[in-house]
């Protein structure tokens, strides 16, 4: 690469994109790398404030922006996913499904370090949709070191930083549990919000038992739904950790080895979580979750319906970012919560 007076580069090839901006017009390039200048472009070169050009040399030592960022790309990119065009030294990486977000930020945060590199990305362990941006890389000079950029593939290894789980279709038995609910004293609120949540992921209902505060009637209902066919079960009512409170011991009852039985999550933190036969979910939810707008079900739900099976350490690690701002319009998940 050499620079050159644009009016003394006619003939020479530009080895970048040539970017003009007009505010509330455009932002496109003019020219494109590779473009052979003539007599013609010079005005219009001028016109875009390069009174000089970068023009392309042969160096077996280096790579152009456009060819390093196929490179960065290739490291990030998985299936479900696609690469938008390159341009400047840039490319996107597009969601073709919905689903959940993975991210290896060990492999992120040390190809950031090698400098003169970048891969921006949203934040992993939250729902994608069909269509959303997830990740762009950029090449930042003109022309890298090939060295580096060996360095980035070799961080990368032979498995991409992203991953895009789509989510799995499942069948979800509920129970709403509480004497008031049982003995109709009151209106099951709780069931229509669980629905309402379930409704944006592939999870057919296929039952909803009521039960009273007893613990031998509230497992005898999970067990009538496992039985079903169930491969997950909710349980709403009696988390709080008052004597009268029931639904932690009749879940430990069916899944003995309990995964958490409180979160460091606000609104939810006495959220319970287990498996039955170490594969289908038993999730106990807090009152908060019939009543605020985001709690620990909204983190914790798209991670279960791609199929991920939790660990204690997974929620453990929720508390920075755990605080609900309970804001005025809510603008999750594009917000704080949840993330650390």
């Amino acid at each position: 690469m050499k620079l050159m007076k644009t009016e003394e580069a006619i003939g020479q090839i530009l080895c970048h994109d040539i970017t003009q901006i007009i505010k509330g017009v455009t932002k496109d390039a003019v020219f494109r790398k590779g473009h052979v200048i003539t007599q013609e472009d010079i005005p219009v070169l001028l016109s875009v404030g390069k009174d000089h050009v970068y023009i392309w040399e042969n160096d077996e030592t280096k790579l152009h922006e456009n060819d390093a960022a196929q490179i960065l790309c290739d490291i990030c990119i998985n299936h479900n996913m696609r690469p938008s065009q390159v341009k400047e030294g840039k490319i996107e990486l597009i969601a073709t499904c919905d689903g959940l977000l993975k991210i290896d930020r060990e492999k992120l945060n040390a190809i950031n370090s090698l400098g003169e590199m970048m891969i921006a990305s949203r934040h992993g362990n939250f729902p994608v949709r069909a269509g959303d941006k997830i990740a762009g890389t950029r090449i930042i000079p003109l022309v890298i070191e090939k060295e580096k950029m060996e360095q980035a593939k070799a961080i990368g290894g032979n498995i991409p930083i992203f991953q895009l789980l789509p989510y799995q279709k499942k069948t979800v038995g509920i129970v709403t549990t509480g004497n008031e609910v049982y003995y109709k004293r009151i209106t099951d609120t709780f069931t229509p919000v669980i629905e309402e949540k379930l409704s944006q992921y592939p999870m057919e209902i296929i039952g909803h038992e009521i039960s009273s505060d007893d613990a031998a009637m509230i497992q005898s209902k999970i067990l009538s739904l496992l039985a079903a066919g169930a491969d997950m079960i909710i349980c709403t009512g009696g988390m709080s950790v008052d004597p009268d409170d029931r639904t932690p011991a009749a879940i430990r009852a069916v899944a003995p080895s309990i995964v958490t039985y409180g979160a460091p999550v606000l609104p939810g933190a006495m959220f319970l979580l287990a498996y039955y036969n170490h594969t289908i979910p038993i999730l106990g939810l807090p009152g908060c979750v019939m009543y605020a707008k985001r709690t620990i079900f909204d983190l914790v739900l798209p991670r279960i319906a791609a199929g991920e099976t939790l660990k204690k350490e997974d929620l453990q690690i929720l508390g920075e970012g755990g605080l609900c701002l309970s804001c005025p319009t809510c603008t999750f998940p594009n917000c704080g919560f949840g993330k650390a």
